[in-house]
């Protein structure tokens, strides 16, 4: 069994935002010459996800939306954990929209169903952050 590992970084320009990174994973997967395993994606940041979904502006619009009714960003005072920081809001999305992904590697593929593909999700940006890819199999 073979094994790959690979840090993707990420410094997005907003507090906020969605950045599909199926090519570099598809990337990932290529370069570690696994035809047939198990790959796994995840945010290396508490304040980050990592997800699969469909590339839809109108859905990462929803997503916002949504997320910022559950856990909205301001008033920062209504956070018990904000004190230094301010970013409460951040560590609660991240937790609604998950830390990882784990996709079937099939015949050098990502086997993925209709539509899928994987995002990493930022919710208190403006600085380097990072993503592990993980790949095992043969």
């Amino acid at each position: 069994m073979k094994s790959y590992r690979k840090e993707l970084w990420f410094n997005t320009t907003s507090r906020r935002e969605f950045i599909n990174i199926t090519p570099q994973v598809q990337q990932c997967l290529d370069e570690s010459g696994i035809a047939e395993g198990l790959l796994l994606c995840n945010a290396m940041h508490i304040t980050a996800s990592v997800f699969i979904n469909d590339n839809e502006a109108g859905l990462h619009q929803d997503f916002e939306a949504w997320l910022e009714k559950l856990a909205p960003e301001k008033p920062y005072s209504q956070y018990r954990h904000n004190g230094a920081e301010d970013n409460a809001d951040a560590h609660l999305k991240r937790t609604v929209m998950g830390r990882e992904v784990v996709a079937a590697v099939t015949e050098g593929q990502l086997d993925f169903g209709p539509w899928e593909q994987i995002f990493y999700g930022e919710f208190d940006g403006k600085r380097k952050k990072r993503v592990l890819v993980k790949i095992i199999g043969e």
